[in-house]
C-alpha cells in the first residue's frame, strides 16, 4: 500500500512538472521559438570557453536563447528591446539565484538583496557616493596610485613583459579598504597579509563555482568537494573576523567621541589621529550612524555592505583597468593622445596633488574607460529572476508574457558589440564616445541600468582615470606578451593576464 501511495504521488508530480513546464515553453514560444533550445551540456563549460560557445548559440539561434534543465527555464538574451524592458522595470529586480554563492561572504547586502531590505539599503548608502564625498576619497586614489607607479618601476626595463592584473589588484584593494573601511591594510607594501590573501582566494574560488551548476548548489558542492568546502569556510571566517574587527573598533571610537562630545572636549586631534591626515566619511561611518525604521543597523547588517563593497570595489575596477591598459599599449595613437591630456590636465610635477577637478576634465581618458568597458565589460552578463509573470512588448515579435519562475540572462557583452547598436564594434574606438549617439541609452550599460545600476560607477570612473592617467604620464606601455582572451568569471577576466611592456618616460 506504501509503495502504491509512493509511486501514485510520483505519477502526479510528474505530470504536474509536465503541464507546468509546458504552459511556460508555449509562452515563450512567441519570443524564443521552436527552434531555440539548444543541449547544453554543463561538463563543457567553462570560463574560458563560455563566451565563445554563447557566441556560437547567437550566430545559430538568434538573439534569443531559450533551454530547460530539469524545471530551471532559462532565457538567454542579447536583445536590446526586452533587455531595456527587464533592467528598467522597478518590479523585476531580484537577482539570480548564482549570486547566493556570493552570499556566503556578504551576505544579503546591496548586491544580493530585494525588496524592502534593497530598497532601504540602497537609501542609506545612496549618499557615500555624493561628489562631497567622493572628492575626499580622490587623495586616496593619488596615494595609492603612486605607490602603485614605484611598484610597476621595477618592472619597466622596456623589454620584458609582465602580468600587471596582480599589481593593480593590490592597489584597488588598498583603494577600496581605505574608502570603504576607513583602514589602510597595505595590500601593496604587505601582500602577504592574511586578509589579502584570503580575498584573492575566496574570490578565485567562488568563480569556479559560479560556472559549474553542480557546484551551485551547497549541499552538492559540500558532498563532491568536501576539502574545498573546508577552505571556504575557513577563508569566509578570515573575512568577516576582520571586518567585524574593524566595525567594532570604529564604533568604539564613535561612542567615545560622543561622551566627548557630551562633556565640550576637543575632539579633532584624536579623531585626525585615528584617521589621518584628514578626516574622511568612509561607508562605514555613514553605515554607523544610520537607522532603518529607527534602528540602528547591527555589525552584521553593515559588515554585509562592507564586505560586498570589498568585492564589488576592487574585483571590477582591477579587470577594467587591466583591460584598459592591455589596449591601450596596443594603441600608440590612442596612448599619445591620453598622454597629451594628462600633461595638459596634471601638468609634469608628479608630487603635485590631484584633485576631482583635474579628474573630470579628463574628458578623452574617460572615452578610453568607456570604449574599453564596452568591449569587455566587467560583469559581461546580468542574471535576474522573474518571481512573477512579465509583460513584455516587441516591435517584432509582438506581445507576451515571459512566465514566473523563468531565469534571464542579460548579455551586455553581446550587446555593446551589436553592430546593430555600434559601427565597427570588434575596432577599439575611443573618439565614438565623444558625441555618441546610439539607438538607446540601454546599448551602452557597462555599468548596468535601471534601478539596480551600480551605486558605485562614479566612484570607479574618478578611480580608473587616476590610475590610468598617472600610469600613461609616467610610463611608455608597449605591446608586449600575449593578446588577452577574454573569460566569463563572476568578473571578465582574461585566461592569458593581462600583459604588457613599460618603459620610464623621462
Amino acid at each position: 500500500m506504501f509503495l502504491i501511495t509512493i509511486i501514485v504521488l510520483f505519477s502526479i508530480a510528474l505530470i504536474f512538472n509536465h503541464i507546468s513546464s509546458n504552459r511556460r515553453r508555449q509562452l515563450l514560444t512567441n519570443l524564443c521559438g521552436p527552434n531555440s533550445a539548444p543541449r547544453i551540456a554543463d561538463n563543457k563549460i567553462n570560463p574560458k570557453n563560455y563566451l565563445k560557445i554563447c557566441k556560437e548559440l547567437h550566430s545559430k539561434y538568434g538573439k534569443f536563447i531559450c533551454y530547460q534543465i530539469i524545471r530551471r527555464l532559462i532565457i538567454v538574451t542579447s536583445d536590446l528591446e526586452l533587455s531595456e524592458q527587464v533592467l528598467s522595470s522597478n518590479q523585476h529586480i531580484s537577482k539570480h539565484r548564482n549570486y547566493g554563492i556570493l552570499g556566503l561572504w556578504f551576505g544579503t547586502g546591496l548586491l544580493i538583496s530585494d525588496g524592502k531590505k534593497w530598497f532601504s539599503r540602497r537609501k542609506i548608502i545612496t549618499p557615500a557616493f555624493h561628489f562631497k564625498i567622493l572628492e575626499e576619497f580622490v587623495d586616496v586614489f593619488d596615494q595609492q596610485s603612486n605607490i602603485l607607479l614605484e611598484r610597476l618601476t621595477e618592472k619597466a626595463d622596456g623589454k620584458t613583459e609582465f602580468d600587471v592584473y596582480p599589481f593593480l589588484c593590490l592597489a584597488a584593494l588598498d583603494i577600496i579598504a581605505e574608502t570603504a573601511m576607513g583602514t589602510k591594510i597595505n595590500a601593496q607594501t604587505n601582500s602577504g597579509s592574511e586578509y589579502v590573501s584570503a580575498v584573492r582566494e575566496v574570490t578565485e574560488l567562488m568563480c569556479c563555482r559560479f560556472m559549474k551548476i553542480k557546484y551551485q548548489n551547497e549541499f552538492l558542492f559540500t558532498l563532491l568537494c568536501p576539502l574545498l568546502k573546508f577552505r571556504q569556510m575557513k577563508l569566509i571566517k578570515i573575512l568577516h573576523a576582520f571586518t567585524i574587527g574593524i566595525i567594532e573598533e570604529r564604533r568604539r571610537t564613535l561612542e567615545a567621541n560622543f561622551t566627548k562630545q557630551i562633556h565640550n572636549v576637543n575632539i579633532k586631534s584624536t579623531e585626525e589621529e585615528l584617521l589621518g591626515k584628514k578626516k574622511r566619511n568612509a561607508l562605514l561611518d555613514i553605515l554607523l550612524q544610520s537607522t532603518i525604521d529607527g534602528k540602528t543597523l547591527t555589525n552584521e547588517d553593515i559588515r554585509e555592505e562592507v564586505d560586498t563593497f570589498m568585492f564589488a570595489g576592487h574585483d571590477t575596477t582591477t579587470s577594467a583597468v587591466g583591460f584598459a591598459l592591455h589596449l591601450i599599449a596596443r594603441h600608440s595613437h590612442v596612448q599619445q593622445k591620453m598622454l597629451d591630456e594628462a600633461v595638459q590636465v596634471l601638468g609634469n610635477n608628479s608630487n603635485e596633488p590631484i584633485t576631482r577637478r583635474h579628474l573630470n576634465d579628463l574628458k578623452y581618458t574617460e572615452h578610453v574607460i568607456k570604449e574599453t568597458l564596452r568591449m569587455y565589460p566587467s560583469a559581461p552578463m546580468i542574471g535576474r529572476e522573474i518571481k512573477e509573470d512579465f509583460k513584455y512588448t516587441h516591435s517584432e515579435r509582438g506581445d507576451g508574457v515571459i512566465p514566473a519562475g523563468t531565469e534571464i540572462f542579460i548579455a551586455l557583452f553581446g550587446i555593446m558589440r551589436d553592430p546593430e547598436n555600434f559601427k565597427n564594434p570588434r575596432e577599439f574606438i575611443p573618439e565614438r564616445h565623444e558625441n555618441s549617439s546610439v539607438n538607446s541609452a540601454f546599448s551602452m550599460v557597462p555599468f548596468s541600468a535601471g534601478p539596480r545600476n551600480c551605486i558605485g560607477q562614479k566612484f570607479a570612473m574618478l578611480e580608473m582615470k587616476m590610475i590610468l592617467a598617472k600610469i600613461v604620464r609616467s610610463f611608455e606601455l608597449l605591446p608586449l606578451g600575449q593578446v588577452v582572451e577574454p573569460e566569463l568569471n563572476i568578473v571578465m577576466r582574461s585566461s592569458t593576464g593581462f600583459q604588457i611592456g613599460l618603459k620610464k618616460r623621462t
